[in-house]
């Protein structure tokens, strides 16, 4: 994997008439990964979606290189197909390779989209990140319904992907047990 880089200068948030996050900045290099903290409502998902371009940030700006994903509660997958035919969407898309077993969905395969869990939906997407060629993974809550194994398997994913140069950017309510964290408190940039 080529090395990345993302970085968030002065980057203010606002929704509606409300500023929600004012000076948020960061840099991240290759193997690094950073866990945006704090409350409900406070902008986790809204940064992420600035850092990923799709929205626009009320101030400051973004700086990234290398391919980004982003995976939040928007599951990137038909939810009319059968769950292996959404993946080999993606897998025929990237050239990438199957990685179902990874995340324990190959009893899955022939079941629609629509009718997976929150865990299952969760493993589902990571399974998209992990075909993808993104250097950079963006997180939503990626640790949300999944039981005490696959939130650990989930995070060796992560940590898997660090390992190969990616970059992590997750935005969790729950603790992460992940190596050389960076943690930025969003409550110290509220507006």
């Amino acid at each position: 994997m080529q090395s990345c880089r993302l970085a968030a200068h002065d980057i203010s948030c606002r929704r509606g008439d409300r500023v929600l996050l004012r000076g948020v900045g960061f840099r991240l290099r290759s193997g690094e990964a950073l866990h945006l903290a704090g409350p409900n409502g406070i902008g986790k998902s809204s940064l992420l979606r600035i850092l990923a371009g799709l929205l626009r940030p009320f101030s400051g700006h973004v700086e990234a290189e290398g391919g980004m994903a982003l995976s939040d509660e928007r599951l990137p997958l038909d939810v009319h197909r059968p769950l292996g035919a959404a993946l080999d969407f993606w897998r025929q898309l990237d050239g990438a390779a199957d990685v179902c077993n990874d995340f324990g969905l190959e009893d899955l395969l022939d079941v629609p989209v629509r009718y997976l869990s929150t865990g299952q939906r969760k493993r589902a997407a990571l399974a998209c990140l992990a075909t993808g060629g993104a250097r950079i993974w963006l997180l939503d809550e990626p640790l949300n319904g999944l039981d005490a194994h696959w939130a650990t398997a989930a995070q060796a994913a992560i940590e898997a992907h660090r390992a190969r140069g990616g970059i992590a950017v997750i935005a969790s309510h729950q603790p992460l047990e992940l190596q050389r964290l960076e943690v930025l408190p969003l409550l110290d940039h509220v507006g």
